[in-house]
């Protein structure tokens, strides 16, 4: 199963990972608009990265 993840390389953790047959590039945007928006806010480089899991 493939999945994006969202690390931030601040903080060097996981902030979450999302099943690709799920959420596509708009809901993933959505995520981090609503539920990860303090590391962007503070300044914190977030990736979105692909995993095969």
């Amino acid at each position: 199963m493939k999945f994006r993840e969202v690390y931030c390389t601040n903080c060097k953790k996981t902030l979450g990972r999302y099943n690709m047959e799920f959420y596509d590039e708009d809901k993933i945007s959505e995520v981090l608009k609503t539920s990860h928006s303090m590391h962007v806010r503070n300044g914190h480089q977030v990736n979105i990265r692909f995993v095969n899991g």
